[in-house]
């Protein structure tokens, strides 16, 4: 039965830039294979649209009332520092973004929570700034954009992050980019290579290389947000755990498989928590909340990407009850983001 009272609206995947960023960045030198990448990223500095809904604090607000998001949890644009080749750089442009993000937090008390940028090209340096950002900011978690420069969270390199993150009980928010250069090819005619369909093929496959490669039983209790109902895992469950099961008997030592504790879809359901972000489909997310549960599912708009008065009415219409709705709504976001479950400004 379809609930529609009022709850308070938590949207967790909000995007923000200032233009001291983009000033800092603009000349910045990218790695090899990253153009593509900060191509798509200029072009957003460029568009008169765009710009001031991702720097301009007024306009967001102004949005926010207007749709009825009463607190939106901000990321700097992905993929933020990941493109950049200079390691250090990265990492001080991270840490200066994340001073910022929490100053703008307090500034306007009730209506921002924070995901810190953290530069993957040091992985102990950004294990570093997991910890300042989760206990001397205050915020929930992290955003890292999929691959830094092709490379994966679950190689042994990045293992000081995973530590740190599962360390500091923090949220990894999984976010999409542009697939990585050794899988760009296919993906760079018919506007392929961006969030049409580039963006899912890359980060669910980032999630699967979690899942298949033991990360998950190294690091059980790591949390992990993906975006867009979960990159298409929902309706790929079933199948996971038919084709690992005979697979890893046929050819598991000829394919360099991992013997799990758990079936993949287990590591779905135990570690994984999904967004609605620029996925107002009403039949996809009946059938998502039926394979994850509501205690599962979170309320995104993408913004400013996406239209945050669609995304509301996306909210307003499905079909939930009451305690299924202030899960989605607001109660999942407060848990796994440490925001506070009252309004300052009440």
């Amino acid at each position: 039965m379809t609930s529609t009272t009022r709850q308070r609206v938590i949207a967790v995947e909000e995007h923000f830039v200032t233009e001291r960023y983009w000033n800092q960045t603009e000349n910045l030198a990218v790695a090899p294979g990253e153009e593509i990448e900060q191509q798509f990223v200029l072009n957003f500095v460029q568009n008169p649209r765009m710009r001031p809904r991702l720097s301009d604090i007024p306009t967001r607000l102004a949005e926010m009332d207007a749709a009825g998001v009463d607190l939106s949890v901000l990321s700097l644009n992905p993929p933020g520092v990941q493109i950049y080749a200079d390691a250090a750089r990265a990492t001080s442009l991270a840490r200066d973004m994340n001073d910022t993000l929490a100053e703008l937090i307090r500034r306007y008390p009730g209506r921002f929570a924070g995901l810190g940028a953290v530069a993957p090209q040091d992985p102990e340096a950004a294990a570093t700034e997991v910890s300042r950002v989760i206990g001397k900011l205050g915020f929930g978690g992290v955003l890292i954009g999929s691959h830094t420069h092709g490379h994966y969270l679950d190689e042994p390199d990045m293992e000081p992050l995973l530590a740190a993150l599962e360390h500091e009980n923090a949220t990894l928010y999984l976010h999409p980019r542009s697939p990585s250069p050794q899988m760009l090819a296919p993906f760079t005619d018919y506007g392929m290579v961006a969030a049409l369909w580039g963006f899912q093929a890359e980060v669910g496959t980032h999630a699967i290389r979690l899942i298949m490669s033991g990360v998950l039983d190294r690091h059980p209790n790591l949390k992990i947000v993906l975006g867009h109902l979960g990159e298409g895992l929902p309706f790929w469950l079933w199948r996971l755990d038919n084709i690992y099961e005979k697979t890893l008997g046929w050819a598991g030592d000829l394919l360099g498989m991992v013997k799990l504790e758990l079936k993949p879809s287990e590591y779905v359901l135990r570690n994984f928590t999904l967004t609605t972000s620029g996925m107002c489909d009403q039949d996809v997310f009946a059938y998502t909340l039926r394979k994850v549960g509501a205690e599962r599912l979170m309320f995104a708009v993408d913004y400013p990407y996406e239209d945050s008065h669609v995304a509301t009415e996306f909210l307003d219409a499905a079909d939930l009850t009451a305690e299924q709705r202030a899960l989605v709504s607001h109660a999942n976001a407060e848990r796994l983001f440490r925001i506070p479950n009252t309004d300052p400004r009440e």
